[in-house]
Order: C-alpha cells, then sequence, then structure tokens
C-alpha cells in the first residue's frame, strides 16, 4: 500500500463526517484525519489534507473500487438543495454536515453489521466485527478481510462465541446460510420493489424493520429507505414533528444521515 493518487473528488466530501457517522464500522483514525480500513477485501489508507484527498492506491483501485464506495459521483449539492427547500431543519441539518456521503457497502457486510448493531453501542459494535474478522476471515496485510457468509454459515453459535455476539450469534449464522443457500440473494434484494425487498430481508432470522433498512440503505444504496430507531423517532418528533419521512422521497435515507448527526451532535435539543 506505498503507492499514493491524488484525485479530483467533489469538495463536499468529508472523511470524518462520513466514517465516522455510524454507517460503517471498520474505519479506524490513524492520523489526523487519516483513516485505514478494509472493504471488498482490499486495504486503503486515505487522508484528507483541507479540501485535498489523498488515497493511498492505485488508479485503477480508485476507479474499480473506491470511487464507487465513496459515492463521489453523486451530486450531493443537489440533493443538499433540494432537502433544504423542505425544511429550514433539514436545511440547517444538511448544512451542518455537507461532507457525509452514503457508503456503497458490501451487502453481505452491511446485514451482518446491522444484525451486530442491534441493542448495541458503536465501540461495542466495532470491537464484535473486529473479532469476527479475526476469527474467520481472510489475512490481509495489515488486517483481516470481512468472513465470507459460506465460512459462517457451516458453523455454530459455540464457534462464534469467542466474538461475544451474545444473542445475535444465531441471528449471524442465519444471515450467513440465507446468503449462502441463495446465491441470487442480494442481486434480489436490489432489484425488488422496496416493500418486497424489506419482507425478504426480514426471513432472516432476527431482522425487523429497522435492521432492514439499514442494511438496505448501507449495503444496497436503496437511498429511499429511511431507518426509524427509537433514537431517530425521537430527533424526528422534537425537529420535525409534522413532517412524514416519505416527503424526502428517493433522498430520504441521505435526509436521515444529516437529521441523526446533526442530533447526536447536539445532544441539548433533547434535553428536558
Amino acid at each position: 500500500m506505498t503507492e499514493k493518487s491524488k484525485f479530483t473528488v467533489p469538495k463536499k466530501f468529508d472523511l470524518s463526517e462520513t466514517l465516522d457517522c455510524g454507517q460503517a464500522f471498520r474505519w479506524e483514525e490513524i492520523g489526523e484525519n487519516k483513516w485505514f480500513g478494509i472493504a471488498f477485501n482490499k486495504e486503503l489508507i486515505i487522508e484528507q489534507k483541507g479540501e485535498e484527498h489523498i488515497f493511498h492506491c492505485s488508479e485503477n483501485e480508485f476507479h474499480e473500487i473506491w470511487e464507487n464506495y465513496f459515492d463521489l459521483n453523486e451530486n450531493y449539492t443537489q440533493i443538499r438543495e433540494r432537502l433544504s427547500a423542505l425544511s429550514p431543519v433539514l436545511k440547517e441539518a444538511s448544512s451542518f454536515a455537507p461532507g457525509i456521503r452514503i457508503l456503497r457497502q458490501e451487502p453481505w457486510e452491511a446485514v451482518c453489521s446491522f444484525i451486530i448493531s442491534q441493542n448495541n453501542n458503536i465501540p461495542r459494535i466495532k470491537g464484535i466485527i473486529k473479532r469476527l474478522c479475526e476469527l474467520c476471515g481472510d489475512k490481509t496485510e495489515n488486517g483481516y478481510a470481512f468472513p465470507r457468509p459460506e465460512t459462517i454459515a457451516e458453523k455454530d453459535e459455540e464457534f462464534l462465541a469467542p466474538i461475544r455476539s451474545g444473542f445475535r450469534a444465531k441471528y449471524i449464522l442465519s444471515a450467513a446460510r440465507k446468503f449462502t443457500e441463495d446465491k441470487d440473494f442480494a442481486q434480489k434484494i436490489e432489484t425488488l420493489p422496496l416493500e418486497d425487498a424489506r419482507k425478504e430481508l426480514m426471513t432472516i432470522k432476527g431482522i425487523g424493520p429497522k435492521v432492514s433498512d439499514c442494511a438496505l440503505l448501507y449495503g444496497f444504496h436503496r437511498t429511499e429507505c429511511f431507518p426509524l430507531d427509537v433514537w431517530m423517532k425521537r430527533a424526528m418528533a422534537t425537529l420535525l414533528p409534522d413532517i412524514n419521512p416519505d416527503l424526502f422521497g428517493k433522498d430520504a435515507g441521505i435526509a436521515q444521515q444529516y437529521i441523526f448527526h446533526y442530533s447526536r451532535m447536539h445532544p441539548e435539543l433533547f434535553e428536558e
């Protein structure tokens, strides 16, 4: 990973806002606005210096993997303008962290990660996923790739005990077996109408509406999804009490990320 490449990327692309906002759990800040992560079995160091982004990879790898992964071809300026026109609160939230982008993560990794996220906090989620990768992921130069579903599908709860995932172990196994037995499962989820895609994901043991919407948004780039957990319901009731998320249309998931991050960074808004 010694090769470095500088690419012209959108000015409104911020590493910290994108990689530390709860949508992905395998990125680690290793220096000032310098991050290390593994996705699609590839390692990447990426750093930001002002508006300059340095990718420690070849030009081919950037265009084949990372350009799409970071959703760099999408015009988020236009999306923010559309959302801002709907509400002054949305205008403020999207302006607060304009550099957020929705990552296009590998579907299986996103499904498994958000199963692990249930009733959990981000440091613990990261710890469980790290242990899972070390337990049965392929070794990379400086870490471990995310385990393939077929590697996990043949195991049992006892095998997963070292990752300390608790009740989630049986759900991880259920998801791994679904992806292994139905080779077209991910492609099916990408193309089904949204409600049918939700129902199909919820055939996996332990996946309910919130986890399915997170998986759809972050793993299948179904940006019309608006994941609602207790925190987001509270945020909507406080900040946008008269707005139905359906109003956000195809940008609902991006609106959700702006609202979630803004709310998380302004806890005083929710003090009673």
